[in-house]
């Protein structure tokens, strides 16, 4: 089993900036591929960023190039999504997820067999 927790969610103008946290626990050793995920209201579920946590690749999303990155770290099973120059269409809830499979679609969500609980993002103009 694989636990996962997200926080550093809130509210912020348009502009601004905001680093969410994913805290893993259980049995992570086999986990290849962790990802960043939100759902807008209205909107299905799409991806954000993924990383490949062997090599550390990742893949973004054309609508967050260039304005967010995501990272991890090993040491404290943790991972992390830097925001910056938010937008209002940024607002929704955002998921950590994890993969154990060997190969994934980046941003597919079907492919992710571990998901957090969600934290709000809210950013207004």
């Amino acid at each position: 089993q694989v636990q996962l927790v997200e926080s550093g969610g809130g509210s912020v103008q348009a502009g601004g900036s905001l680093r969410l946290s994913c805290a893993a626990y259980g049995y992570t050793y086999n986990i290849y591929y962790l990802g960043w995920f939100r759902q807008a209201p209205g909107k299905e579920r799409e991806g954000v960023a993924t990383i490949y946590t062997i090599a550390g690749t990742t893949y973004y999303a054309d609508s967050v190039k260039g304005r967010f990155t995501i990272s991890q770290d090993n040491a404290k099973n943790t991972l992390y999504l830097q925001m910056n120059s938010l937008k209002p269409e940024d607002t929704a809830i955002y998921y950590c997820a994890a993969s154990t499979f060997g190969t994934v679609v980046a941003g597919r969500a079907a492919d992710f067999n571990y998901w957090g609980q969600g934290t709000q993002v809210t950013v207004s103009s």
